[in-house]
Formats: structure tokens, C-alpha cells, sequence
């Protein structure tokens, strides 16, 4: 994806990462929760999990598995390709902003 003006453009990919990533934005999206949830729920920090979004990782089978769980689907069901024309989607959250956390 790019920024243009004022506006996220999507762009169309064959990259499993970015295919990924953006299953994994739409799965986040539909269960209304923001980064910092899942990545709470997934043991992982909110960087990594928007590096995986942004199809700027490539998370380990592990990692795979803890996002499904996290997300309440399969691993084939996170491996299937995105249903949507990817948007950008902005959640809204109780909770203050983190920039982060170091876990012990």
C-alpha cells in the first residue's frame, strides 16, 4: 500500500505477506478489536503484529497459530485470501493509545 494526497491506496499483490497481512486486518476488523487486543491475546507486541499486517514480517508457524486462536479461526480459515477490496480500517478503542510495551 501507498499513500497518496489524503488518502491509503490498495494495491493489488500476489505476496503471501501482504495477502496475509490483510486477511489478518479484515479477520481484526470483523471482530471489532484493535491491534493492541489482538496482540494482547496473541502474546506478541502491537509492532510486530503491524509488521505483520503490513506485510513487513513473516511470522513463524507459532506466530500463525496464536493469531488463529487469537482471532477464533482456523489456520486454513487465516491462510485463505482476503475477502474484501482492502481499505484502510481504523478501530476505535476504551482504551488509551499505546506506543508499546516491553513484555517481561
Amino acid at each position: 500500500m501507498y499513500k497518496g494526497n489524503s488518502a491509503w491506496v490498495a494495491r493489488k499483490t500476489s505476496d503471501p505477506r501482504v495477502l496475509l497481512g490483510q486477511r489478518i486486518r479484515e479477520l481484526r476488523a470483523r471482530n471489532g478489536i484493535t491491534q493492541e487486543e489482538l496482540a494482547e491475546r496473541c502474546d506478541m507486541f502491537r509492532t510486530y503484529l503491524s509488521r505483520i499486517e503490513s506485510g513487513r514480517a513473516n511470522p513463524t508457524l507459532t506466530a500463525l497459530h496464536g493469531l488463529a486462536d487469537g482471532l477464533q479461526v482456523s489456520v486454513p480459515e487465516l491462510l485463505s485470501p482476503p475477502e474484501e477490496d482492502m481499505k484502510p480500517v481504523r478501530v476505535k478503542s476504551a482504551r488509551p493509545i499505546s506506543r508499546g510495551r516491553v513484555r517481561a
